[in-house]
């Protein structure tokens, strides 16, 4: 029988949430590394005991975390990233140059075929590659010297690369995002880039449809489909049906176009997942209220989830890589809280209930399905 794992990474430690196919009873092993901050877990697609963990602080500093027995016991791994190129590449406000700073590991995505190949994105923005599980890391330097580099700008959580997405169907083609930069994809490995941000509009810039400057909050994909990309951006929800290359505003009856989390049903390529925060500057759900809100269009047409969900005095945010889905008939879908709750649903959203509570606050959730 199926079994899942939920990997919660949180401010204050890590935990790995199991159970069978069913989804009703869950057993809870954690806190690992508690105190640390746990900014994404994540396991590898070719071997599922594989797992890899961002651990921080701001007294020790950034390491990597690798366990190789579905996340019993980890073992600190290679924890030296060396950029790559000449410093002093990055623009700052004031238009002079300083040397890249590296503060954190915001996003980690394993391969899909090689549990030794993973892929880091770092604050500030930069990616970096491990061929051998984590022991040492290079920089895929042909992001930041794509020429547009000196004018990336933070957004209010920093110059953080922090989405990866790998595309099955063709090995050479990635996709990253960085706030507040934009989406770039790149078709040979790594090698070269170019932004993927036509059509995307955002105020407050100097030029609102500038090839880079764009704050995008996530993007997903379902792997049966690579070619057709959502994205939550800092205002509208969007879709590309051409690999990125052009982008449309999908947000229509959704209370609120701004968000973090966004995310795609295993089997469903037109059903997506958002979780409306009321503004960038009140962090929080509109109206107290806990909804998901569910498309079963491809956008455009939204419905609110709520069965299980609190709809009294909510003030509760949901970060990028806070949500996940399985790939069980029927779906499920998994979401953290930044008041410590995780909330899963058995059945594709129609309602909900919490797995675990009372953690600290929420960074990230993957999930594994195990067969």
């Amino acid at each position: 029988m199926s079994q899942v794992r939920v990997l919660v990474g949180t401010r204050k430690g890590a935990f790995v949430l199991t159970s069978d196919a069913k989804r009703d009873q869950w057993n809870v092993s954690g806190p690992h590394f508690a105190g640390w901050e746990m900014y994404h877990l994540k396991g590898s697609p070719a071997d599922p005991n594989r797992l890899y963990a961002s651990q921080s602080s701001g007294w020790f500093g950034q390491l990597i975390q690798r366990s190789d027995d579905g996340g019993q016991t980890w073992q600190p791994v290679g924890n030296k990233f060396e950029y790559a190129g000449v410093p002093g590449t990055h623009q700052w406000y004031d238009g002079s140059l300083r040397p890249w700073e590296f503060k954190r590991v915001w996003h980690l995505e394993p391969s899909l075929n090689d549990p030794d190949t993973v892929y880091a994105g770092v604050e500030d923005a930069a990616l970096f590659r491990s061929s051998d599980g984590g022991q040492t890391w290079d920089e895929l330097r042909g992001l930041r010297e794509h020429g547009t580099g000196p004018n990336w700008q933070p957004g209010a959580g920093g110059l953080c690369l922090h989405t990866i997405i790998l595309d099955p169907t063709q090995p050479q083609r990635m996709y990253i995002a960085i706030s507040a930069a934009g989406a770039f994809r790149s078709d040979d490995g790594g090698k070269t880039w170019k932004p993927t941000n036509r059509g995307l509009h955002s105020e407050g810039i100097p030029d609102p449809n500038a090839e880079v400057g764009h704050c995008v909050h996530h993007i997903a994909m379902n792997p049966s489909r690579p070619g057709v990309l959502f994205m939550q951006k800092h205002w509208d929800v969007m879709r590309s049906d051409d690999a990125g290359d052009n982008w449309r505003e999908i947000s229509g009856n959704l209370p609120t176009d701004f968000g973090f989390v966004i995310d795609v049903h295993a089997h469903e390529p037109e059903t997506i997942f958002v979780v409306p925060i009321k503004s960038d500057s009140e962090h929080f759900v509109p109206d107290g209220k806990l909804r998901v809100y569910r498309s079963r269009c491809g956008g455009t047409e939204w419905e609110a989830l709520t069965k299980g969900l609190p709809q009294d005095d909510v003030y509760l945010n949901i970060y990028r890589d806070a949500m996940a889905v399985d790939t069980l008939d029927p779906c499920g879908v998994y979401f953290g809280t930044s008041g410590g709750q995780v909330y899963a649903s058995s059945d594709a959203g129609d309602s909900w209930k919490p797995i675990v509570r009372d953690l600290p606050t929420v960074l990230s959730v993957e999930v594994q399905t195990l067969t």
